[in-house]
């Protein structure tokens, strides 16, 4: 019997999603239009390319952050190699 609830419970996630893509497709030129009428211009990249941008500034960020530390630690052990 657990075996059809949990059938269930899968065909109603997959139904409920289907219903979600289907309606942002019906509302996605309402949207458009009404963004047009107030002067908000749409997101040229969309979430994710934004997202995906965020994590190439995070990358780009922590090599320069790694690379100081790098340059820092070498000049304190740099008097240590010198005496060995």
């Amino acid at each position: 019997m657990n075996k059809h609830f949990r059938d269930a419970a899968y065909y109603g996630r997959r139904a409920s999603e289907h219903t979600k893509l289907g309606l942002l497709e019906t509302v996605r030129p309402v949207r458009s239009r009404i963004d047009q009428i107030r002067g908000v211009e749409p997101e040229p990249n969309g979430r994710l390319e934004g997202l995906l941008t965020d994590v190439r500034e995070l990358e780009v960020r922590a090599e320069s952050e790694a690379r100081e530390r790098l340059t820092s630690a070498r000049t304190h052990l740099e008097p240590y190699r010198r005496s060995t």
